[in-house]
């Protein structure tokens, strides 16, 4: 499995000839949109800088796209999405969904060659209590730190995200919502763990790679 950070919040993730695309933008987000093809779309929020899964098409393949929580099941992989919440874009949230402000950020667990992932998205509240049903052990964790501590920030900042992090007991830690290596969020994240931690274009990746891990953080440089 190989997985590669597209920025913002979104993954590519390539196992043999399947694709699989984590919170995509969209042509209108001021975020540089996608240019792949992809099997499978999981969305957590419906905002224009994580929802552009219908764009993800490639000859007469047009990408499953999954938007919310639920349970799904398509080309051999089993999704799980549970109800959070994040203040995403705040000042627009009321607007698009009556919401106090709060958008529902679906949270997705899925395993992919025997790896069990759990990407959180633009999480920024408390993970909801119904998370421990669904997840059993997490092997790789994709967890936003670009949050700034203030409402409507939309995401954990730096010390919540590794917080929660550790809370979930993780083999392998993978960051996002960040804009570079330079970016002071990723370097109060890894002060945080006490570590410095080269970034890296992509990550290749195999059940056995992570035996005996612990909480090991993975900086994928942004591929934008």
């Amino acid at each position: 499995m190989v997985i590669t950070y597209l920025g913002h919040e979104c993954f590519k993730i390539q196992y043999g000839d399947l694709t699989i695309a984590l919170n995509p933008p969209a042509k209108n987000s001021a975020f540089k949109s996608s240019k792949f093809g992809a099997n499978i779309v999981l969305q957590t929020i419906e905002h224009e800088d994580m929802n552009g899964g219908a764009d993800l098409f490639y000859g007469e393949t047009t990408p499953f796209v999954v938007s919310g929580p639920g349970e799904y099941e398509t080309n051999g992989i089993f999704v799980h999405g549970i109800a959070g919440s994040s203040e995403y874009d705040a000042k627009h949230a009321n607007k698009d969904n009556g919401a106090g402000g709060k958008r529902v950020n679906t949270i997705y667990s899925l395993t992919v060659d025997g790896i069990n992932m759990l990407f959180l998205g633009a999480q920024n509240s408390p993970l909801p209590s119904t998370l421990s049903d669904a997840i059993d052990t997490v092997d790789i964790l994709f967890v936003p730190i670009g949050g700034n501590g203030e409402a409507g920030s939309g995401v954990y900042n730096a010390k919540e995200a590794y917080k929660t992090a550790m809370n979930l007991e993780p083999k392998m830690i993978i960051p996002m919502h960040f804009k570079d290596e330079k970016d002071e969020a990723l370097k109060q994240f890894l002060k945080e763990e006490g570590a410095t931690v080269a970034s890296i274009e992509k990550l290749t990746v195999k059940r056995k790679d992570l035996e005996n891990k612990e909480g090991e953080i993975v900086v994928l440089a942004p591929q934008v």
